[in-house]
């Protein structure tokens, strides 16, 4: 049942047209996006703490991350039929959109993921994390051939990239013996994220990139809570800022993820993939100031990483003119 005019809905996409293409607008909301990933950082860690789940029980951090996704799904969904004037429900083939998406996005990428970092340092893991807006620009480039690849991409990336190795870099190093169970296991969760966004961006030229965020959401939640239940993962809500806990995570995921896939709409891959090296940095400066790891890292590396990061961001944006 629609309560929106469609005159009223074509009015707020030619608007949302118009101005999430400006550069000013998408600087704000794909910082916004990454601010919010980048809570999740501390937050899973308090949430853990909170729930009770220890840092080596990967079946139940799999559940745990499926109930997030589960929830966020139905925040989505809930919140984005109220602005569409209708319920958003797939159709045959939007199903099959949302369930491709979610594949890569949210069931393979955090699997992996969860099951990797069991395997691997923090640190070499945020590293490699990082390493996917170059997947994600190479993705878009080479094989779904989205845009053009270019000096500047490729130079903004590498500029980028070199800030996010800085806000990880432990004064003692990193070791660089790498195995497939931990390091292959993560890069494999950044591919799987970087086909999602090419992905996302193909299908929300047809579909609403708000219905496909919340159903893939859903789907991916339902997937995630069945595998680690059967991995033999349990949980429970020991307590009322546990819940709170939990429906923040599911918030912060439900509102970046459904910015960016607005954003990838209305813009070219590169231009918006090149903000994620913003998640780490904030990822780092939020623990700092939440988990008190303070002797992590200086102010001065911090500043200097988020120097290098937004000069790389400038640098990728130079190929053509920015709109003001």
């Amino acid at each position: 049942m629609e309560y929106v005019s469609p005159q009223i809905r074509r009015f707020i996409s030619d608007v949302m047209s118009k101005y999430l293409k400006k550069t000013w607008v998408l600087c704000l909301l794909a910082s916004v996006s990454c601010f919010l990933w980048g809570s999740a950082f501390p937050g899973v860690k308090i949430g853990y703490e909170w729930f009770q789940i220890a840092s080596d029980e990967t079946a139940a951090q799999i559940l745990f991350a499926g109930c997030r996704f589960f929830l966020a799904g139905i925040l989505v969904i809930f919140f984005g039929s109220l602005a569409a004037g209708k319920f958003l429900l797939p159709s045959g083939e939007q199903w099959k959109h949302a369930s491709l998406i979610s594949l890569f996005q949210t069931i393979l990428q955090y699997i992996l993921f969860y099951i990797g970092l069991a395997h691997t340092a923090g640190t070499k893991a945020s590293i490699i994390v990082g390493s996917n807006v170059f997947i994600t620009i190479l993705t878009a480039s080479l094989i779904f051939r989205q845009e053009k690849l270019t000096r500047e991409k490729i130079l903004g990336c590498a500029i980028g990239f070199a800030g996010v190795v800085l806000i990880n870099w432990l004064p003692g190093g990193m070791s660089l013996a790498v195995s497939f169970v931990g390091e292959g296991l993560v890069l494999l969760s950044t591919v799987a994220y970087a086909f999602s966004s090419v992905i996302m961006k193909k299908y929300s030229r047809i579909d609403n990139p708000v219905m496909l965020s919340g159903y893939q959401f859903l789907i991916g939640g339902i997937v995630m809570t069945a595998v680690g239940f059967c991995m033999g993962g349990r949980i429970s809500v020991p307590s009322g800022k546990a819940a709170l806990m939990l429906l923040y995570l599911a918030f912060a995921s439900a509102m970046a993820y459904t910015i960016w896939s607005q954003l990838l709409k209305y813009n070219p891959v590169s231009r918006v993939a090149v903000f994620c090296f913003m998640t780490p940095v904030f990822g780092v400066i939020l623990s700092a100031l939440l988990l008190h790891e303070s002797e992590q890292i200086s102010i001065i590396q911090g500043a200097a990483a988020l120097a290098l990061i937004t000069f790389g961001i400038i640098v990728s944006y130079r190929e053509k003119p920015l709109t003001v």
